[in-house]
């Protein structure tokens, strides 16, 4: 394996650390954690995308990234008080 191949497959691996920790019930789907696995997971496997200029993946991972961050911001948004 080369450095792209190693780059995509960690920035996979967290990816898919993240969906297996939720399957099981150990993150939940809304949690700060969850996201950020998925931001960093996903930054990482855009980066290695471009590595090797493949542009659908890279169109793909960065918008998993947009994604997740709107949903990390809207997890740490303040609930009102009942």
């Amino acid at each position: 394996m080369n450095f792209n191949d190693w780059i995509g497959t960690i920035g996979v691996g967290i990816i898919l650390l993240a969906y297996f920790l939720n399957m099981f019930s150990f993150l939940p789907n809304n949690g700060k954690l969850f996201y950020l696995l998925n931001i960093i997971g996903a930054s990482i496997a855009c980066f290695a995308s471009y590595l090797i200029d493949y542009i659908p993946f890279v169109i793909l991972e960065g918008m998993w990234v947009i994604v997740s961050l709107f949903g990390l911001l809207k997890s740490t948004k303040k609930k009102p008080q009942e």
